[in-house]
């Protein structure tokens, strides 16, 4: 099946049937390798926050090409890096002990992203009656939209850092003091959402104190950005919030094309969430650098939630094998990023 033929389902989202063979496949084939590798996540989240890190490093210390090499590096392992987020809301707590504190230690404090901005958040983007709603923080009607959104939706990941920031430096201590700042903080400015009209509901218990610890640390750490400029000047920060806004719109173009955008606010069932998400799989060859820790499989991954990113390629494999080409579960298929961003676009310029 071409690109061109897979064009918006005959009858509504809300309406199509679920495919139960590919359901229960789904489950039935990959019970084997459900379970998370510490021996897998542990060197891939430290091996590529450290060259991360380095790059960085060499970005702000080294002289021309060797400065902007080491600034190519930096966005691409701290992005691999940032993106073990996602898996942190999705696997078992006690799946990985201590797994939580070191990534937000070394990588989400340290990139004012800590992990209470996506867990509580993107769980709602895969629950049944959430997804594609206005209640779905992560879901925007893109492809029904006009043109200009699709540019527009990029240049707010550039300013991401600025406004992160901001955020950890002033609105969280003000909030600190100013209870009615905090509320609005925490509903509109305390998510990795994409929605506007998403207000997050107030943290409670056990999470309530993780948020307050984590806030804490990334205020801290946003001082002492701020205040290391009086000594080393603006040059490494700036040098540094450009790999993080690069590394942004990077993840903000892989967005672009998780999913195709084409729901129009209805309740969908788990095969329309399916069909309305996109794999890329192989022999596509640079999935793994745009749409890294799995992010290739994202609509295996809404079949399949819990499903660790390094089992989902033989998943795929499984499954692709196991309900063949014309099946239902190769519509969600396709050959790669440009396509996609092609196909997003034609789609904003129709006139509906």
């Amino acid at each position: 099946m071409t690109l061109q033929e897979k064009i918006d389902p005959p009858v509504p989202n809300s309406q199509i049937p679920d495919d139960m063979e590919m359901l229960r496949a789904a489950v039935e084939l990959t019970r084997d390798i459900a379970a998370a590798r510490p021996e897998i996540y542990w060197p891939d989240m430290l091996v590529s926050a450290a060259i991360g890190y380095a790059g960085i490093a060499g970005a702000i210390l080294l002289p021309g090409w060797q400065a902007w090499a080491s600034a190519v590096l930096a966005v691409f392992f701290l992005y691999r890096a940032l993106l073990f987020i996602h898996e942190l809301t999705h696997i078992h707590r006690n799946a990985l002990p201590g797994f939580r504190f070191v990534w937000n230690v070394l990588v989400g404090i340290p990139m004012l992203t800590p992990s209470f901005m996506y867990e509580g958040v993107h769980t709602l983007h895969h629950a049944r009656t959430k997804y594609g709603t206005i209640e779905d923080p992560e879901y925007l009607p893109l492809a029904l939209m006009k043109p200009w959104s699709l540019p527009a939706f990029i240049l707010i990941a550039v300013l991401l850092p600025i406004g992160l920031l901001i955020r950890c430096a002033v609105l969280v201590p003000l909030g600190a003091l100013i209870p009615p700042l905090r509320k609005l903080v925490w509903e509109r400015a305390s998510a990795l959402s994409i929605n506007p009209d998403f207000r997050r509901r107030p943290p409670e218990g056990d999470f309530a104190r993780m948020v307050f610890w984590q806030e804490l640390g990334a205020a801290v750490w946003a001082w002492c950005l701020l205040a290391s400029t009086l000594w080393l000047g603006w040059r490494p920060l700036l040098i540094a919030l450009a790999v993080v806004s690069a590394t942004a719109v990077f993840n903000q173009i892989r967005t672009l094309v998780a999913h195709l955008w084409q729901n129009d606010g209805e309740a969908m069932t788990v095969t329309a969430q399916y069909l309305d998400s996109v794999n890329v799989p192989p022999p596509e060859l640079f999935a793994p650098l745009w749409a890294p820790v799995g992010l290739r499989y994202h609509a295996l991954h809404h079949l399949l939630p819990s499903m660790p990113y390094h089992s989902l390629g033989e998943a795929h494999r499984r499954l692709s094998q196991h309900l063949g080409a014309q099946s239902t579960y190769e519509k969600a298929s396709y050959p790669g990023l440009l396509p996609l961003v092609g196909r997003i676009a034609r789609s904003t310029m129709v006139r509906r």
